[in-house]
């Protein structure tokens, strides 16, 4: 017998698994010790990467492969010989790795095919993706220069010039700025977006230039002259693939990259691989401005011109509404509203016969609008960031931000020659000199993203496995060269968990997945699973379908809360659209959807034109709630209601007063209200049973207290029994 020193026959076996079994389970504690060593042998660990088990992937295999030896009642042959062997000192501890790798493959089939697995996850030379644009010989012209430089604006001349061409911005708003500009002179231009489709031809047929935001950009049509706008994006952490796409992908003689002056040398570097050379225009800002040595420390201190940058939505709905306090009035533009509405409050800004002469703003103003800004105001230098690894944290704004916010004071084209920065705080001021005064730290890397072909090829694979698997097993085996980086896939994997539940082919599912909504809004993301769902059945999601679902007419904005909803509306709204121009039969209905699309944005703009108005009724409705459900009954609690009337009053007077101050009082009830966790149904309710549940109280300590008068030593004789 194999590992047995004594002869056996067939008629007495070898009774050695049954010793091992025993010996195992007197000795558990002796095996484990065997294993963890195994565990912790550096060696077993780097062949175990070469198998393709990485740092977690070991870690998860061995716990299995742990669990599997210590609980199984029974085990191979072979493998009690070697465990019996390594534990008498017999054997060596390396003799486990061929049952622990066999054991790995088990539980992650793709160690079996791992080398095929390892060439579709290659990165390290994306520029050979697009060999229609390495076909050709390109010449690539760098136009360097700060925000109000007129960089873009040369780039676009020979745009315009060119017989054929294609423009690839970062936002909507770009795309239809430079849309219109094109048609407008003379040039017929089409807009593509994921959004919107608009071709001048009356009868469809594709013009010679076409203004598009850059995901959507074709690297298989041939231009004469391509423009990609704002460059430094390529190291954005979850959209830079997109600009490393196009600026690897385009097929055009002529190439016209606009950006900082950060992004020169790392362009230059990622096209030596393709052997472009590339040619550099530096310009000037037109427009100088300066950093002031005051803050504002008040908003009676606001001036026409003035814009005041905040990073925060409450922020914005605060000092709106006390600028307007003083008599002023004020637009009002943050990243969720809808372009119309965007372009709709940066015209009553600009308008020089419109009293509205203060804008507040998020950074969306940095791009994709033209405003005549004479001072920006910094109410905060902190913003919610994510890095790299897709985690939000909060951090101080950047040099590269700093600028390309602060460039918005002052404009060549307005009546505002010289621009102004400062900020809303004196603490502030030092520190944004000191940030501005640095150089933007230079770009050192391009972005990735797996496409929807190498998913595929994973999946032929590994079948079994969720899009949300694949996906994560092509970034942990992906190679990349120093140049490139993944882009953060948590978005996507966040969609693909939501829906795999639901029944759809792998290539739809990816198509799904890549969407671009707002993951923190419940309502779109309930809209995507009815979506993905009625797409399942094979069912066209018809007009009357999405109206029912999102109650459509829907009424103008009576608070806050509605404002917040019908931005969801729209955006829902905006999936619709994009999933239309990727599966046209299923998503049939465009042209209305658009048009209640535009319904609703003027809807939005109504609200926001009155969005003061609107945080007076939340202040309101949340006051309202904080009454007590006796005092508007008028019954007894007199004191009571006098108590909290004065509290609303004196907190009200305080956020009047406040130059900056938060929208509402601090406490968890207004903040419930406010983000929309609680109504005032609910708070009311939960109002009276808090006055039922202090009734009750004041009951229960009444009698213990007449209790007590009356036999104060009842207590005592109690204690002396326990």
């Amino acid at each position: 017998c194999a590992g047995c020193i004594k002869t056996t026959t067939p008629d007495t076996g070898c009774d050695l698994p049954t010793q091992l079994f025993s010996l195992f389970v007197c000795d558990s504690d002796e095996l484990l010790k065997v294993l963890n060593r195994f565990y912790k042998r550096k060696e077993m660990q780097k062949l175990a990467a070469d198998h393709g088990l990485d740092v977690r992937l070991f870690h998860q295999a061995f716990i299995s492969f742990r669990k599997y030896v210590l609980e199984m009642t029974t085990l191979p042959a072979d493998l009690h010989i070697i465990l019996s062997d390594i534990c008498c000192g017999a054997g060596h501890i390396d003799d486990i790795y061929p049952y622990f790798i066999h054991h790995a493959k088990q539980i992650f089939p793709m160690l079996d095919c791992m080398d095929d697995l390892r060439k579709i996850s290659d990165l390290r030379v994306p520029a050979n993706w697009y060999p229609e644009a390495r076909a050709i010989q390109r010449k690539v012209i760098f136009h360097a220069g700060p925000t109000n430089s007129g960089k873009t604006y040369h780039a676009i001349q020979c745009y315009l010039a060119a017989k054929s061409g294609v423009y690839c911005g970062p936002l909507k708003l770009l795309a239809h700025e430079i849309f219109e500009k094109s048609n407008n002179a003379g040039v017929p231009c089409d807009l593509v977006t994921g959004e919107e489709r608009t071709f001048v031809d009356l009868n469809g047929r594709a013009s010679g230039h076409v203004a598009c935001t850059i995901e959507m950009c074709s690297v298989s049509t041939s231009y004469e002259v391509a423009v990609i706008d704002e460059i430094q994006m390529i190291r954005d952490p979850s959209r830079g693939w997109a600009w490393t796409r196009a600026l690897l992908g385009l097929c055009a003689e002529e190439i016209h990259v606009c950006g900082e002056p950060a992004a020169i040398d790392f362009v230059r570097e990622l096209l030596y691989t393709t052997g472009e050379e590339v040619e550099v225009h530096t310009y000037q800002r037109l427009t100088p401005f300066s950093v002031l040595d005051n803050a504002v420390e008040s908003l009676d201190n606001l001036r026409p011109g003035d814009c005041i940058v905040c990073f925060s939505k409450n922020d914005i709905y605060s000092i709106s509404r006390n600028i307007e306090a003083r008599g002023l009035q004020c637009a009002v533009i943050y990243g969720s509203l809808p372009p119309g509405t965007k372009l709709s409050q940066a015209k009553k800004f600009n308008d020089p016969d419109d009293p509205c002469k203060i804008l507040v703003a998020t950074d969306a103003i940095g791009m994709g609008l033209n405003l005549n800004i004479k001072r920006i105001i910094f109410n905060s230098l902190v913003k919610p960031n994510v890095n790299e690894k897709g985690e939000k944290q909060m951090e101080t704004i950047s040099t590269s931000q700093a600028l390309q916010i602060a460039g918005r004071a002052g404009r060549f084209s307005s009546k505002f020659k010289e621009g102004e920065v400062t900020t809303m705080h004196q603490d502030d001021l030092p520190v944004l000199k000191e940030i501005l005064s640095q150089s933007v730290d230079p770009i050192e890397m391009a972005g990735l993203h797996p496409t929807a072909e190498q998913i595929e090829m994973f999946a032929y694979h590994l079948p079994d496995a969720t899009l949300s698997n694949l996906v994560d097993i092509f970034v942990s085996l992906s190679q990349v060269d120093g140049l490139y980086f993944v882009c953060n896939i948590d978005d996507f994997k966040f969609l693909a968990d939501m829906i795999q539940h639901i029944p759809l082919n792998l290539r739809s599912r990816y198509v799904f997945c890549t969407a671009p909504i707002n993951k923190k809004q419940p309502f779109v993301c309930t809209s995507f699973l009815k979506f993905a769902r009625q797409f399942s059945r094979d069912e066209p999601l018809i007009f009357a379908w999405v109206c029912r679902h999102i109650s459509w007419p829907l009424a103008p904005p009576k608070n806050i809360k509605d404002l917040v909803h019908l931005e969801a509306v729209h955006d829902v709204l905006d999936l619709y659209l994009w999933l239309s121009y990727r599966f046209m039969d299923m998503f049939p209905d465009t042209a209305l959807v658009r048009e209640i699309q535009q319904e609703l944005d003027n809807i939005i703009q109504q609200g926001v034109r009155n969005i003061t108005r609107l945080i007076r009724a939340t202040d309101t409705a949340i006051t309202d709630a904080l009454q007590p459900q006796s005092s508007r009954q008028g019954q007894t609690g007199g004191s009571r209601r006098t108590a909290s009337n004065a509290y609303l009053t004196s907190s009200r007077n305080q956020r009047e007063q406040g130059g900056t101050g938060e929208l509402m009082d601090s406490s968890l009830t207004s903040r419930l209200v406010r983000d929309g966790l609680l109504t005032p149904d609910l708070l009311r309710q939960l109002q009276r049973e808090w006055s039922k549940d202090q009734k009750q109280e004041f009951t229960n300590q009444s009698t213990h207290d007449r209790e007590h008068h009356n036999n104060p030593n009842k207590g005592k004789r109690r204690k002396k029994k326990k």
